[in-house]
């Protein structure tokens, strides 16, 4: 039965493909393989039914599983014109926005809790997932395809070359778990990259204990020049304040701390700007 539906669906994908362009100023690259695309619809794990907003779903590989799933209540938000007349024609049942997702104010449309998945657009994932943080409160489970390099990034721990911003971010609010390595020969047109399928699972800090608008710019500001030590690249926050400048923790460079030694870090800075 799976390679009878296999088949239909790569003669109807070449069919469609004439319908439906895949974009490179918008990071377009159509998955064709369905084996993928029903473990990555697997991979969003949640209690009880719960609506879920799929970005960019352009010729509905993954939307037909996530539609399957009766615990489901999708919404999909593609900025792709071509992409959404097809939706529509071929998904009459699924809701689809004609948006930037970048550009939503989610709270509009969805006033509790959601969950997010897709085979997300490789230009603007980064910002996807910053935005995230933004509905963290709301969002209790993320999944879907991005670049290799940016699922390591993601799940990547203190030590790595790989950990960075998105990192320490992410995994203040989220566990993350990288699920598994895809070959770019599954996507048309094959990207000059692998991808990777990863999960983010809202962890149990409901807020972090410091000033979270000051965790992310001590974040960024050290991340910004990681080659450096804290000492060096934190100075402008701590205005040059050389007692403070001498815990050891200044000694050490970005990627050497954890989210709670950050949490730490941020509290210092914090308590040396109120005395």
């Amino acid at each position: 039965m799976f390679n009878e539906n296999y088949k239909q669906w790569t003669i109807r994908l070449v069919s469609d493909m004439k319908e439906v362009r895949a974009k490179k100023y918008l990071g377009q690259h159509f998955l064709r393989d369905l084996d993928i695309a029903r473990r990555i619809a697997d991979s969003l794990v949640f209690d009880g039914t719960m609506p879920v907003l799929e970005i960019g779903p352009g010729m509905g590989v993954l939307t037909q599983y996530l539609l399957q799933n009766p615990n489901i209540e999708l919404t999909a938000v593609e900025i792709d014109a071509e992409s959404v007349v097809y939706l529509r024609k071929r998904f009459p049942e699924l809701n689809v926005l004609e948006a930037d997702f970048l550009k939503m104010k989610l709270e509009e449309f969805f006033p509790s809790s959601f969950c997010i998945i897709g085979n997300y657009p490789y230009n603007i994932s980064s910002q996807i997932f910053f935005k995230l943080l933004d509905y963290r409160h709301q969002v209790p489970c993320l999944s879907g395809m991005v670049q290799k390099e940016v699922a390591e990034r993601i799940a990547s721990k203190p030590g790595h070359k790989a950990y960075g911003i998105l990192s320490v971010l992410l995994q203040a609010y989220y566990d993350v778990e990288y699920l598994f390595t895809v070959s770019e020969h599954v996507f048309d047109p094959p990207p000059k990259v692998k991808s990777a399928v990863f999960r983010l699972k809202r962890n149990r800090r409901e807020q972090l204990d410091c000033d979270e608008t000051m965790f992310k710019t001590v974040v960024k500001t050290a991340f910004n020049q990681r080659r450096k030590t804290m000492r060096n690249s934190l100075r402008s926050l701590v205005n040059n304040d050389t007692e403070l400048l001498r815990n050891n923790i200044f000694d050490k460079r970005p990627e050497q701390l954890s989210v709670d030694e950050f949490v730490a870090l941020t509290n210092l800075i914090v308590s040396q700007k109120t005395n």
